[in-house]
């Protein structure tokens, strides 16, 4: 009896696949359209039928890192506890928990911000999306908790987890989720003393 092979995925999403691997694990300026192409395997002219640009898949890997990344970093935290001002420390054992990944290579917003440079491109919006999107969780959960005025321990939390995420990446040390969770529990407990 023969064997059926499973159905290969769509031409897109083979593409995108590859180019979220590469990009995110080798960096964006370092990974052409050719690689992308062959490690795909698909023909140039599908790419192009799909993106049209390197820039256009460039967006489309970033948006799709957003959403897979901000899907999984919420319910990881929220299936720890209900309460928020737990949340806000939970927020780093999920960090350290990235961290300690085997293909962690940093935060894929920041990475494309440095490498692409230009303010006005389409990836640079998707990153200050990325950003404005976790702040925006980070500034609901210390409203939930009760903490006033939300925003300016919103904002101070946010530079918490981008600096751990930098250091992790570029000292390769997971425990700088664990040193900035130190930090935010001295900075919560003087608000509440």
């Amino acid at each position: 009896m023969p064997v059926s092979k499973s159905p290969r995925k769509p031409v897109r999403e083979r593409i995108l696949e590859t180019a979220c691997e590469l990009f995110y694990r080798e960096g964006i300026q370092n990974v052409g359209i050719d690689r992308i192409v062959a490690e795909s395997g698909v023909a140039k002219m599908s790419l192009y039928n799909h993106f049209k640009s390197k820039d256009a898949l460039i967006e489309a890997f970033l948006r799709q890192r957003n959403q897979q990344w901000r899907d999984w970093f919420v319910v990881r935290v929220e299936e720890r506890s209900a309460d928020p001002k737990q949340r806000l420390l939970i927020f780093f054992d999920v960090l350290q928990e990235w961290f300690e990944s085997p293909n962690f290579r940093g935060c894929a917003f920041i990475n494309a911000t440095v490498e692409l440079a230009n303010p006005n491109h389409p990836g640079c919006q998707v990153a200050l999306d990325h950003q404005l999107a976790v702040y925006q969780y980070i500034f609901d959960l210390v409203k939930a908790a009760g903490i006033v005025p939300a925003e300016p321990l919103a904002r101070q939390l946010l530079l918490f987890v981008q600096g751990a995420i930098v250091i992790a990446m570029m000292q390769d040390r997971p425990q700088a989720a664990t040193e900035a969770k130190s930090a935010v529990i001295t900075l919560l407990d003087g608000l509440t003393n």
